[in-house]
């Protein structure tokens, strides 16, 4: 089956007037702001409790947690089949009978992974591997999975009407009652187990927020003819899912069970951290951009536009997160005594964080393929970034160790180039244009940084200097290289504000 199959674009692709494009432009913007804003204090949260809990748990603690979220990640698949993507990307409002057949078969499915789990508990496999405390969160994590359903249709209502600004508060919520927890649990000595209490509250005040905000009763109903239409598009979207999840999972599972539960945790350390500037930048534009897109597919000259202007605002800010992440981290832990214990994950941490670069110009590009109903190429890409991670990493691991899992991404990362040579096929999107001057930039901040790196490693206070110069040098080359672009840009979303 074509591409065309899936969105024959000729037939589906109706053309938006010029007032739905404005509106759709302009609640695109309100809701990239208001949800960068949002993310920045919801990450700004995650970021303190990162601090604390790198403090008070060990390297085998975050081992453990990390064997636990590798197998409920794995399961996430299973709990969706891919109808959330097919509500948000049809093109026609979807009624009662798609709501309710895309909720019945997602509260079915999520309630056999919990049993699965639960198996999974009683059979003590994993009891030798990550204790009991291990079995607490892994429960508490299957417990999620059918509450998270009574959230997932009014999440896609909200997204379908482009109202990021709501959608976006059961997120707050959630990660404040999560992180504070877990901070006081983690400095009053619980260990793993601080997740377990954490996790159950976060998933009780998420839904109930949710309900609040958008209402939708819940009917256990199964339309035939919804369900077929809504596995046309859902199903390769999920296999594009299960690929993903087949190269980051489970193969992080897989090590999971074959490395020393320290080297595990080290791993796991260096990949959460990597982590944060794309989760505040491409996962919070993504979120947005996705339904964005969808609604644009018939204007290819808007959504060309739409493409490039996501990827210049997310280089110009994660290029130098990552940069200054990457240059001081050591003198961080050299400052920080609690810290010291992380010192073997430092080279891990820098090449995952550089091979996050990448991912913030190809997720954009994949998106959009997507959101176009290319799912087709982008499958393609999946099968070779999969087989990639699955041959490299094991020959690198044996050969360098635990470092060898970063090694590997960060090699592979290279080859998201072919994602622009691919979406460029359909859409005539110009990257290098849009983010040469933030990598030119980025590079005199790391060049500056790693120059001084001695020096923000003698006191707090050359520490703070250091990254408020580093922060300087970045903005200077980028203004001198780049300053009126920047300011039509921010001109352009001034209008649509």
């Amino acid at each position: 089956m074509g591409d065309q199959e899936i969105l024959p674009t000729d037939d589906l692709n109706v053309a938006l007037d010029s007032e739905e494009i404005e509106q759709i432009k302009k609640r695109s913007v309100k809701g990239v702001l208001s949800f960068f804003l949002r993310t920045l204090l919801i990450q700004g949260i995650g970021l303190v409790s990162a601090f604390v809990l790198s403090a008070f748990l060990s390297p085998e603690d975050f081992g453990i947690y990390g064997i636990v979220t590798q197998i409920i990640a794995l399961l996430v698949f299973f709990s969706d089949i891919g109808m959330a993507a097919s509500l948000i990307q049809k093109k026609e409002e979807p009624g009662e009978n798609d709501y309710e057949t895309a909720f019945s078969v997602q509260f079915i499915l999520a309630l056999l992974i919990f049993l699965i789990i639960l198996i999974m508990i009683k059979s003590g496999l994993l009891e030798a591997k990550i204790g009991s405390q291990g079995l607490l969160v892994l429960f508490a994590l299957g417990l999620s999975f059918p509450l998270a359903t009574f959230k997932t249709i009014p999440s896609i209502i909200l997204e379908r009407r482009l109202d990021f600004n709501k959608l976006v508060l059961p997120q707050i919520f959630e990660q404040l009652v999560f992180h504070s927890i877990l901070i006081v649990l983690a400095w009053k000595g619980f260990g793993v187990s601080s997740y377990f209490y954490a996790i159950l509250c976060r998933s009780v005040v998420g839904l109930f927020v949710m309900q609040i905000l958008q209402p939708w009763l819940p009917k256990l109903r199964i339309n035939k003819k919804s369900l077929k239409g809504l596995l046309g598009f859902g199903f390769k979207f999920q296999l594009n899912d299960l690929l993903a999840r087949i190269k980051d999972q489970l193969y992080f599972l897989a090590l999971g069970a074959f490395l020393p539960l320290k080297d595990f945790g080290y791993l796991q350390w260096a990949k959460n951290w990597s982590m944060y500037p794309y989760n505040l930048t491409v996962q919070n534009v993504m979120s947005i951009t996705f339904p964005t897109f969808s609604r644009l597919q018939a204007h290819k000259d808007l959504l060309k536009r739409a493409i490039e202007k996501a990827i210049y605002f997310i280089a110009l800010f994660i290029f130098p997160i990552l940069v200054g992440m990457s240059v001081f981290i050591y003198p961080l832990t050299e400052l920080v005594d609690r810290y010291q214990k992380w010192q073997p994950a430092l080279f891990s941490f820098v090449l995952f964080s550089l091979s996050v670069a990448w991912s913030a110009i190809s997720t954009p590009l994949t998106n959009s393929l997507n959101a176009i109903g290319k799912i087709n190429q982008t499958l393609k890409l999946m099968v070779m970034w999969t087989v990639l991670t699955w041959v490299l990493t094991p020959i690198l691991v044996w050969k360098f160790g635990f470092n060898g899992v970063a090694i590997a991404a960060f090699l592979i990362s290279f080859t998201s180039i072919f994602s622009v040579i691919i979406t460029k096929k359909y859409i005539a999107v110009e990257i290098m244009k849009n983010i040469w001057p933030q990598l030119v930039a980025s590079l005199f901040m790391a060049v500056f940084g790693c120059f001084g790196i001695k020096y923000w490693s003698m006191s707090y206070w050359h520490f703070f200097f250091g990254g408020i110069s580093s922060v300087l040098v970045y903005i200077v080359v980028f203004l001198l290289l780049s300053k009126d672009k920047f300011l039509r840009e921010m001109q352009s979303l001034k209008r649509n504000i």
